[in-house]
């Protein structure tokens, strides 16, 4: 007989009748939808000839004007990144003649960002190919059921934070355990940051 498999969470919230089943249908279901929504961005992205990331900056930079002046940290708050990701790719999107940077007025060390009339032009262009797809992909919902998904993935991009800092915390207490010599080894290894 096979052993059953520690469960992955503990809250009741998040088991149905003791089993974690339905979590991990959850989370995969979430990993399936974010490659597919990754594949469309993509998509957008290759029809003006930038990468994803850059086309999620540029759109971002441009609905981010609407509300005022836009800075490096404004956009990388309204993305989940880095201030230090954002500045790389906001250089790309300038050397390709979509967005200016110019010292701010009121504070030289922040930079102002506006999509160029050639980065607007290009959005433009764009906006009916994704008006249809946006539509087809977010088709099964509700106003309603938009509105909660809208509450419920923010609140869980919160939440996912918290989750990281645990993470790090954890892994970090679990290499302070260790002996001298292993923890040079760990300390050898590459860390990822977080980027896209």
């Amino acid at each position: 007989m096979a052993r059953q498999a520690a469960l992955t969470a503990s809250r009741p919230e998040l088991l149905v009748d003791g089993s974690d089943a339905e979590f991990r249908r959850l989370v995969h279901s979430l990993f399936g939808f974010l490659v597919r929504h990754q594949t469309l961005r993509e998509g957008h992205a290759a029809v003006i000839g930038l990468a994803g990331i850059e086309f999620t900056t540029l759109i971002s930079i441009r609905h981010l004007s609407a509300q005022g002046d836009v800075h490096v940290r404004a956009v990388a708050d309204h993305l989940h990144l880095s201030g230090a990701f954002v500045t790389t790719v906001t250089n790309k999107l300038e050397t390709k003649g979509l967005i200016t940077k110019t010292s701010h007025p009121g504070d030289r060390r922040r930079i102002s960002l506006v999509v160029t009339s050639h980065g607007a032009e290009l959005l433009e262009r764009l906006a009916p190919t994704q008006q249809q797809i946006n539509d087809v992909q977010f088709g099964c919902l509700s106003a309603k059921e938009f509105r909660q998904l809208l509450d419920m993935v923010q609140r869980l991009v919160e939440s996912s934070d918290r989750a990281i800092a645990l993470q790090r915390y954890l892994a970090e207490a679990k290499v302070k355990a260790l002996s001298p010599e292993a923890q040079q080894v760990v300390a050898a290894r590459p860390v990822k940051s977080r980027k896209a």
